[in-house]
């Protein structure tokens, strides 16, 4: 089970998040998470929202660069150890991991993962009774 992710690339220069987060607000679209990273030119911004084709859709007719792509998203305890065994087990299965980030609400993480390959990574995640989320449970 995968979800879509959409990456917003931006210029390096104040406001430009924001404007975003506007955006999407003023189009009651919900940020359930996301990630920023960046380079000396611009930045990636990585979300996952309430309403991916619309912020899509809206986010391009503001002249915004954005891209989907398909991710997974888990949950397990929010204790030590907990995402460490969840790795070691994909890794054990040759999954590398691109990039990730999480969030935790009081005794529960969520953790979003670009794996190398989505299918492998279902599917050893599902086998080792990880609770994978569907968007509906974000």
């Amino acid at each position: 089970m995968t979800i879509k992710q959409m990456s917003v690339f931006l210029e390096n220069k104040n406001g430009r998040i924001n404007e975003v987060t506007k955006v999407l607000g003023k189009h009651n679209i919900n940020m359930h998470a996301f990630s920023m990273a960046e380079t000396t030119d611009f930045g990636i911004l990585r979300l996952i929202v309430s309403d991916v084709e619309h912020a899509v859709e809206i986010l391009r007719e503001k002249g915004y660069a954005v891209i989907l792509t398909d991710v997974v998203c888990i949950s397990c305890s929010n204790v030590p150890s907990a995402l460490s065994e969840i790795l070691d087990n994909l890794a054990k299965h040759q999954i590398f991991i691109e990039y990730m980030y999480a969030f935790a609400q009081e005794n529960i993480a969520h953790i979003v993962i670009r794996p190398s390959n989505l299918e492998e990574c279902v599917k050893w995640l599902s086998k080792e009774g990880c609770n994978i989320l569907d968007k509906q449970h974000l």
